[in-house]
């Protein structure tokens, strides 16, 4: 993308954030507080767009004068002292250019959106189950320091204290666009509690981190759903184990099925369930179009099924590794405590990189 390219670009969305301040102003989008939310993002990530492009060009044009003062300067002192700046100028123009670029890409659809995880063990019995747990509360944890909203959807839990099963919905700035890539298998290798001779055990769980659809992204008829009630199982008070008040809903032609217990109204697990459905096949649709689209380039960065190993926690190294990036972190306990930024960080430089390159590459 060259400076000029850069320059319309930055016209073009100028253009935006006027039409962005007279949406913002309007009463219609006020009371949509869906809408406002997501369009003030927009604005300020414009803002901060602007701020970059014109402290770029105020380093463009002092480089500049720089240069044109060096070819009349004869006193060498002041030529040292002008390469120097020039040298500070040059690094400087080229880092926030980089950085103005990466802002210019194509945004991920989804990345406004809220989610729902689902944390599950895989391989691994009780220990698996536990470290699941562990992984849920550290996604907590930097829910906290990100400033999101955290709604606990359906949670099972073990006698152990690990998770059979849990779903959370995330919601807040950036929410999916850091979060997305934490779909797949974690693997941890550790030695358990329950371990007397000290070996280390390899144990898997699986994360889906799904967009919250809209009811305008999927076409699904009133017919297509079956709904069925059930009395509820496990933890919950008399009233939750003695009425049909779990449900299940079943999406027919896809066979996709939730089924949600948490409350103790039938209304609100209905509610649940289809939220946690919705986002399933908003998932599965995405996934199939992106298939189609693009296999070659989903290949540098993986699938995001949450079939495939992305990472692995290696407690005896107190390692976290993310294969798909080839990215290491010896902080295992900040991440576990919910400091997923040493991480997450990395994965979105360098996969913002590898756009960046294909972009150059046409």
């Amino acid at each position: 993308m060259t400076p000029s390219d850069i320059e319309q670009h930055i016209r073009n969305l100028r253009i935006r954030e006027a039409e962005l301040e007279q949406l913002l102003s309007s009463g219609e989008v006020f009371a949509d507080m869906k809408k406002f939310r997501r369009l003030s993002q927009e604005h300020s990530k414009l803002a901060a767009l602007f701020a970059d492009f014109d402290a770029w060009t105020a380093a463009l044009r002092a480089l500049a004068a720089d240069h044109e003062l060096l070819t009349a300067e004869n006193d060498a002192e002041m030529r040292t002292l002008l390469e120097e700046e020039i040298g500070e100028l040059s690094a400087k123009s080229a880092a926030l250019e980089e950085k103005i670029q990466l802002s210019l890409l194509p945004p991920d659809p989804n990345d406004a959106k809220n989610i729902i995880v689902g944390i599950k063990p895989a391989a691994g019995g009780d220990e698996a189950a536990l470290f699941a747990g562990e992984l849920y509360r550290a996604y907590l944890h930097y829910a906290e320091s990100q400033g999101w909203k955290v709604e606990i959807l359906d949670q099972s839990d073990t006698d152990l204290g690990g998770i059979k099963d849990v779903s959370f919905s995330l919601s807040g700035v950036d929410v999916y666009s850091r979060m997305k890539y934490e779909s797949g298998v974690h693997r941890v290798q550790r030695v358990p509690e329950t371990e007397a001779g000290g070996r280390i055990h390899t144990s898997t769980v699986t994360v889906a981190v799904m967009p919250e659809a809209e009811e305008v992204e999927l076409d699904i008829k009133p017919e297509e759903l079956r709904f069925d009630v059930f009395r509820s199982s496990g933890p919950g008070g008399q009233c939750v184990n003695t009425t049909d008040s779990a449900v299940r809903v079943t999406h027919i032609p896809s066979g996709l099925s939730v089924a949600s217990q948490q409350e103790k109204s039938q209304h609100r697990n209905k509610e649940i369930a289809l939220r946690i459905l919705y986002a399933r096949l908003l998932e599965h649709k995405q996934q199939q179009e992106a298939a189609k689209q693009a296999a070659d380039k989903r290949s540098q960065v993986g699938t995001g099924d949450r079939s495939e190993r992305i990472r692995t926690y290696n407690f005896p190294q107190n390692r976290v590794t993310d294969h798909r990036f080839n990215i290491s972190s010896f902080d295992l306990p900040k991440i576990m405590q919910g400091g997923f930024d040493l991480i997450i960080d990395q994965i979105l430089k360098l996969s913002c990189e590898q756009r960046l390159e294909e972009l150059r590459n046409g």
